[in-house]
């Protein structure tokens, strides 16, 4: 590879034009802001990275969101800013190597006068000494980093890296803006769809929608797919219909079933009949999700959540059932998958139900959030060292292992947080035990501790 250039994840530079033989996604990708739909919190006027943009100072950033919601675009836009060399690069594909050639090349542009923004797709795929290769450049300033992840930056890119960078989170597209999306393709005559006078039908439209699960690439991809078939095999002048979009997709569309407003219904009912501890309107959700063509792991992650979230430790053998059905639908597939999800959904929706471990970690949650980083107890904290030793760190501290009934009465909790209680177990099924012993603990716990103890 020559040394002036880069490892282009694209064929051509950003804010110029696809070729007409390009696919009908990337002829439409959006070419300046106000063309991006979807994400006004972050890109209305006035919103934070918006004015940043207008103010021609984009700061090192990391885009965060599901597939096709317009990271890449999104970053392309700001690429294309002429004052700036742009240089994308694939974590998939790159190494140090290629990483320490575009700081390089940035380093030149910088001195030039010239700002260099490097777009790193799927970032959370470079590796720590990937990353830390990145670290003294980003915050030098010789790039502009703008890195895209579908996967939580928090467990995914190193903290030295994330605390240099803005997390902007993008959400899922709507329906409103794929629909946008759509019309706006099927009616450009330049970049779209237009010029062939392509008519798209009502059903059509929400049949795309609906199978393009929130992907505008996918959306787009689709209605191409679906023109092409359209003109081979409808009357002329006939609106595209649904069942071109059927073919196109390469499975059954559910219009009513798998319309987003009635999905997020229907997966509302089905947790709370489990809520409810209804077995059969639970199975009876259940079947009209899989039926309507759902993801079954969408279905068994909704079952492990509740697992913990509503049974909780009045049935500790809840979340193992949900999670082996997880795991099965994940192996099996579908339509044996069916089967363990019935037994989890039964399963869960007959068990004792407590929310009190879900409440717990939201106090303590808001209690970590309002009261910051308060200092740990010494007794609690390890020694590793002499002067750690000399500064009390873990003194005090007694082995529970060693305790006649293995429990001893200190109290753990940073000393400005007092004798306070996040988990309040419930007296339903196997947590009941668990509350006595609590309540016994709890009580010697705020006793006046003994001299010597």
């Amino acid at each position: 590879m020559p040394p002036e250039e880069s490892l282009e994840l694209f064929s051509r530079p950003p804010g110029t034009r696809a070729g007409p033989d390009a696919p009908l996604a990337d002829r439409m990708r959006p070419r300046t802001l106000d063309e991006i739909v979807g994400q006004d919190a972050l890109l209305a006027p006035g919103a934070a990275l918006r004015a940043l943009l207008d103010a021609g100072e984009p700061p090192s950033m990391i885009l965060w969101g599901p597939p096709g919601c317009g990271k890449t675009t999104l970053a392309r836009v700001i690429g294309a800013d002429p004052r700036a060399r742009f240089e994308s690069l694939s974590a998939v594909m790159a190494g140090v190597k290629e990483i320490r050639g575009s700081v390089e090349r940035g380093r030149r542009e910088r001195a030039a006068g010239r700002r260099c923004v490097l777009f790193l797709d799927e970032v959370h795929r470079l590796n720590r000494a990937q990353q830390d290769a990145l670290l003294p450049h980003v915050e030098a300033g010789t790039v502009v980093l703008i890195g895209a992840t579908t996967e939580n930056p928090s467990f995914e890119v190193i903290a030295p890296l994330l605390s240099r960078c803005r997390v902007f989170r993008l959400e899922r597209l709507s329906e409103s803006a794929l629909t946008t999306l759509l019309r706006r393709a099927a009616a450009d005559p330049e970049r779209g769809l237009g010029a062939t006078g392509l008519q798209l039908s009502e059903q059509a439209l929400r049949a795309l929608v609906d199978a393009a699960d929130a992907d505008a690439r996918r959306a787009l991809g689709l209605l191409e797919t679906a023109a092409a078939i359209h003109r081979l095999s409808a009357p002329a002048g006939a609106p595209l219909g649904v069942e071109s979009v059927r073919e196109a997709a390469g499975r059954r569309v559910l219009l009513h079933d798998r319309d987003r407003e009635e999905h997020y219904n229907v997966i509302a009912a089905l947790i709370k009949s489990l809520r409810a501890s209804d077995p059969d309107a639970a199975l009876y959700y259940t079947a009209r999700m899989l039926a309507a063509g759902e993801d079954p792991r969408f279905v068994a992650r909704r079952l492990v959540i509740f697992a913990s979230e509503d049974v909780g430790n009045a049935e500790p053998l809840a979340l193992g059932v949900a999670t082996s059905a997880y795991l099965a639908v994940e192996r099996i597939g579908m339509p044996e998958g069916r089967i363990p999800l019935a037994q989890a959904v039964t399963f869960l929706a007959c068990a004792p139900k407590s929310n009190a471990s879900y409440v717990g970690i939201n106090r303590a949650w808001e209690a970590a959030e309002s009261r910051g980083s308060l200092p740990v107890p010494l007794h609690l904290r390890n020694a590793p060292t002499g002067l750690m030793k000399e500064m009390g760190y873990g003194a005090d501290y007694a082995y529970p292992h060693d305790a006649p009934d293995r429990f001893v009465a200190a109290r753990n909790l940073p000393e400005a947080l007092g004798d306070a209680h996040f988990y309040e177990p419930t007296h339903e099924g196997a947590e009941a035990p668990l509350a006595e012993r609590l309540a016994a603990w709890r009580r010697r716990r705020a006793a006046p501790p003994r001299s010597g103890g």
